[in-house]
């Protein structure tokens, strides 16, 4: 890679990282070319240049907030076995990051989905595709498990995500808005009894 075109990577990086940052705060419909062009300090067509439009902005937020969220989260899962200790490990790392980084910064993911549930366009369809990736991804995981015997065979992994989901959006909003310092082990003990209710 030459040094121009790195250079011009790095740049990107920058001005997606600065719109990752003004809509774990503010919400993704905050982004705007020329607020994130002050915050890198370049000019509103030097952001234009390398991204597009603010639609391209807000699309490239969602897919780097899927890619760090598959590398904290899912990636060093699969190193586990397939079936429940993968999906433990999963739940586990999912867990450390709603506590130790989106209590924080917030998690697009789910501030998104509330912000576009009842808006239709090309963003709410993009962020719908998003998460669906990675509850697919979960419900495979769940699958794996079922063929394998460590949960009962007529397990809905629909189901079965759907309430795991569920436990997470609760935890981030007892360790993000109530602050309860007890709020992951909480879940955890949730997530052993719901768990349990599916094994053979």
């Amino acid at each position: 890679m030459d040094a121009k075109t790195q250079k011009s990577e790095l740049t990107r990086a920058a001005i997606v990282g600065a719109a990752m940052e003004l809509a774990a705060t503010q919400g993704l419909e905050a982004i705007s070319l020329q607020t994130v062009a002050d915050r890198v300090g370049l000019s509103k067509s030097g952001v234009f240049s390398r991204i597009g439009s603010r639609e391209a902005l807000q699309k490239a937020v969602v897919d780097e907030y899927g890619q760090r969220f598959v590398a904290d989260v899912f990636t060093p899962a699969m190193q586990q076995p397939q079936g429940l200790p993968r999906l433990h490990e999963i739940m586990r790392r999912w867990s450390l990051r709603v506590c130790q980084v989106e209590a924080h910064t917030g998690c697009i993911f789910t501030a998104g989905a509330f912000e576009l549930h009842d808006r239709e366009g090309e963003l709410r369809d993009h962020l719908v595709q998003a998460i669906s990736i990675w509850r697919a991804a979960l419900c495979r995981t769940v699958q794996q498990a079922i063929t394998l015997g460590q949960l009962r065979a007529d397990t809905d992994p629909d189901q079965l995500v759907g309430e795991l989901y569920s436990l997470v959006i609760g935890l981030l909003h007892d360790a993000r808005f109530l602050r309860d310092p007890r709020a992951t082990e909480r879940t955890q003990a949730s997530w052993t009894r719901l768990i349990a209710s599916y094994q053979v």
